[in-house]
Order: structure tokens, then sequence, then C-alpha cells
């Protein structure tokens, strides 16, 4: 009698290091190993087969039980595959191959309709556009631009949400963008339409985010400068404004802590890598970020406009009670016996500073108290 003939099985076989795969039919484990050997150019000599998907060792067993086309990985002897996750960890370690994985990517996000999967295809391309290496105008002048285009896209969606016809569309455009030019704080503005270029000025990138996060606390100073208005009473509102123009010269003096974006700084002094890369140090009220969230603004425009919308947190309100509590001790003692330093401190620098993703920073209130010890220079309060 004649032995039964073994059913071919047809599979999907790569190597370690390429992606490219080839279709293989056997009747054995050892014959598949022989002819993938061959075909990959892998010594034969301790070579192995694990699954693609979970890095699972092929048997003879396992090898007859094989659906169709399943996808393997043909290893060499002192090589190992822990799984899918090996091509993940390569994409994260290696800059080799990023044009290829862009032009990729573009293709798959063309033809892709799944909005799950463009939001992901849109993040990675995000990332893989990185030029964070370039420091100079010149060297990614891209990298100064203004996003004229995100323009087009907002006067769509307020089209649509204002339900208006287009030819009376095209009529009140105009106004409308004009009051929100008014009505929504500069900053803000800029960052949600992403217009505004970088000024010729800035001919490198670390000069921006210095100037950038110099504005920011610039703007925390004119908000103690405007709380002055809300003081009744002359004397204390005299007493307030010199500390406030003491506040200013301290910041004066600190560079309006610019130093915390500027990768050029010293590590101690910035808030980033190197290479530029910034992480969300959580609310106000947890000790890390239970998202990771991280950002690179100096790797390509798109990522420069969203950081924007990440906030220098104060941990100790600002308005709510950092401002509130130093009038009430200028309400009993000079200028000259409170702690401004304390406050200084408070108002503008990491000691009371959190940088958050905009999802991590909580608009309630943080009910933390000035620390009532710090107040007062020592032997000055009553």
């Amino acid at each position: 009698m004649f032995g039964l003939q073994r059913k071919k099985q047809v599979v999907k076989i790569r190597s370690l290091n390429e992606t490219k795969k080839y279709g293989v039919a056997a009747t054995s484990l050892k014959e598949l190993l022989k002819k993938g050997s061959k075909l990959l150019q892998v010594p034969l000599v301790g070579s192995h087969i694990s699954m693609y998907e979970d890095g699972t060792e092929l048997t003879e067993d396992y090898f007859r039980s094989l659906p169709d086309n399943a996808e393997l990985v043909l290893l060499a002897m002192d090589e190992r595959w822990s799984g899918f996750v090996c091509d993940i960890g390569r994409l994260l370690d290696t800059d080799r191959n990023s044009d290829l994985l862009i032009d990729a990517a573009k293709g798959l996000l063309s033809n892709e309709r799944s909005p799950k999967r463009r939001r992901l295809l849109g993040d990675l391309l995000l990332h893989l556009k990185d030029s964070s290496e370039a420091e100079n105008r010149e060297d990614d002048e891209d990298w100064f631009q203004g996003n004229k285009s995100s323009i087009l896209g907002w006067i769509e969606i307020l089209q649509e949400t204002m339900w208006q016809p287009k030819e009376r569309w095209r009529k009140t455009r105009t106004f409308l963008f004009f009051n929100l030019k008014q009505t929504v704080s500069l900053r803000l503005y800029r960052s949600i339409f992403g217009l505004s270029g970088i000024d010729d000025r800035f001919k490198t990138k670390s000069a921006y985010m210095k100037y950038n996060c110099e504005s920011r606390i610039r703007g925390y100073m004119k908000e103690v400068h405007s709380y002055a208005q809300t003081i009744q009473k002359p004397k204390l509102k005299d007493e307030y404004k010199k500390t406030a123009e003491c506040l200013v010269m301290q910041l004066k003096s600190d560079k309006y802590n610019g130093c915390y974006f500027n990768r050029k700084e010293k590590e101690q002094n910035r808030l980033c890598t190197q290479e530029g890369w910034f992480s969300c140090q959580g609310a106000f009220d947890h000790d890390e970020c239970k998202s990771l969230h991280s950002i690179n603004p100096y790797g390509n425009r798109e990522s420069r406009i969203l950081f924007s919308t990440w906030n220098l947190d104060h941990g100790i309100e600002k308005k709510r009670t950092v401002i509130p509590t130093l009038v009430e001790a200028l309400q009993k003692h000079k200028s000259s016996n409170i702690n401004l330093d304390y406050f200084y401190k408070l108002l503008f620098t990491r000691e009371n500073l959190k940088l958050v993703h905009i999802v991590c920073h909580k608009k309630g209130a943080h009910d933390l108290l000035c620390d009532k010890r710090k107040i007062y220079k020592q032997g000055k309060r009553k």
C-alpha cells in the first residue's frame, strides 16, 4: 500500500530583518526550513521558525495545524522573535526608513475610510515628519511658516454650524472673523487658526521657543498689574503697585524665565530634553501624567502650533489664591515686610507651575492655599 501523501501547507514567511513576505508550500517543518533558508539566505544549521503574531516557536505538530497563509518568521540560530511588537520596536528605534514609512503612511491614509485608522495614521505621520535636529531658519523654513490652509477648514465648520446660505455667508464672514479676533485672546486665536508665521527676527527655533515662554510669563505679570484696578483703598493700591514693580524687576532679572522652553539651556533650567521633547507633568493634583502625553514642538510646524494649547498651570491658583493672599498681607504690613520671593516663586516659577497637556489642565477650583509660614519675612509677622 502506498502511504497517504501529506497535504502541502502554504505559508507566508519572512526573515527577521526584512518585511517582505514570500509564499512557500511545504509538507513538513523540515522541508519549510530548508526551502525558507535557501530563499531568504539564512543559514540552515540552527535555524528555527516562529509565528509572526506572538512569537510562538513552530514545532512539527504545530506546523500541521497551521491555517493557510499563516505568517511566519524564519530566524537564524541566535535570533529571537517576540511577535509583531518587534516591528513596532524597530519603528520606534530607527530613522533608517523614515522616508519610506512616511510615503507608506500617506498612501494608506489616502485610501483609508475608517476614522479610527485615519487618526492613527495621521498621528504617525505627524511624528514621523521630524526635523527637530534642524535649528536654524534656513534649515527648516516650513517650521517658521503659518498654517494658512487651516482657516479654510474653520470657515467650512462655522458655515455648517450657522446653517447660512452661501451668499449670506460671504457677506457675514468678514464681520464674524473681525469679532472673533476682538473677543478671543490673541494667543488662542493664533493657536486655533495657525495663521501667524514666526517673525523674521527669530533666526532659530530655540530663540522663538524662548520668546514663546517669555510671552506666557509676561501675561501672568499683566494679570498681576491689572488686579490693582479691583483695589478700592488708595493707600493699599499704592502699596500693591509698589510690590508689583518689585516683582517685575525680579522677573526682568530672570529674563522672564524663557529658559523653560529653550532646549539650548542647561538641563536643570529647561522643561524639555536636548532634542526638544516636552512631557506633560500631570494635573495639579497628580504626581505625573496618567496618559503619558508628550510633544516635540521643535519637530515640525504642526507640533509647534499644537504646543500652544499646552499650559503652564498654577498649582496654587494665581487669581483665586496667590494674588488675593498678597493683597490681604499688604493690608496689615508694608511691602518691605512681605516675603516677595515666596510670591514670586508661586506666580512665575516651576515651584508652582506645571506644564500640562490641555486634557490635564483642570479648570475647576484647586482648593490649595498659600503657606502662611512663608507669607512674611522672618520676624516680621504679627
